[in-house]
């Protein structure tokens, strides 16, 4: 097929000026990511998890929030763990959600953090180089048989903003603390926001 004359010039344009288009081609088609948490379905319970590492020697914590079919608050927590990595604070936070599920006899669960990494070596069985981080997937992966049945899943940061909030107290903490029934006020606006289903926009 021969092109007609407005094709021919705007393809000999894209060779003598390549960068200005892809700065174009950019700004026209990389549009943001909506974000929102999603509710579990009925019967079922969502943790969401995070870490945190802070400062050179990386001082780490951890938190986590669950939640119902209805976006209800179950239960918070949030911890200071000491010198670590942030793939082990990540670790640490979905062990210690693991404990509290399996203490409240929750069976079917939903489990949720914004470490892609993390969540794809334990969905697909990956091996891995640190030995500490080995142990560490291996203790997950004994817990998961007390569950009749389990999702674990990545979401974007935008989606994890409670269970960020709680790794973020977590530094504060002098010994390890459990809310139920009510999350700390700043956590509260956050979960209302996610009940609502309030969308946030992530850039690509």
């Amino acid at each position: 097929m021969m092109l007609g004359f407005g094709n021919v010039f705007r393809q000999q344009n894209l060779v003598r000026n390549p960068v200005r288009f892809l700065i174009i081609r950019s700004w026209h088609n990389e549009k943001p990511i909506p974000v929102s948490w999603k509710k579990p379905e009925y019967g079922w319970t969502k943790l969401n998890f995070d870490g945190s590492c802070r400062g050179r020697g990386c001082r780490g914590s951890i938190g986590g929030v669950i939640r119902d079919h209805n976006a209800e608050f179950l239960l918070g927590y949030a911890e200071s763990i000491g010198k670590t990595t942030s793939v082990l604070a990540e670790l640490a936070s979905l062990r210690r959600g693991l404990e509290l599920l399996i203490d409240n006899g929750w069976k079917y669960i939903w489990l949720e953090g914004d470490a892609k990494t993390l969540v794809d070596i334990i969905v697909e069985g990956r091996s891995v180089k640190c030995k500490e981080t080995e142990r560490n997937i291996s203790k997950i992966n004994n817990m998961l048989p007390e569950f009749k049945n389990f999702i674990l899943s990545h979401v974007y940061r935008e989606g994890n903003r409670a269970a960020d909030k709680f790794a973020k107290i977590g530094h504060r903490l002098e010994k390890p603390k459990i809310w139920r029934v009510n999350p700390p006020h700043e956590v509260l606006r956050i979960v209302h926001e996610d009940a609502r289903g309030k969308i946030i926009f992530r850039p690509r």
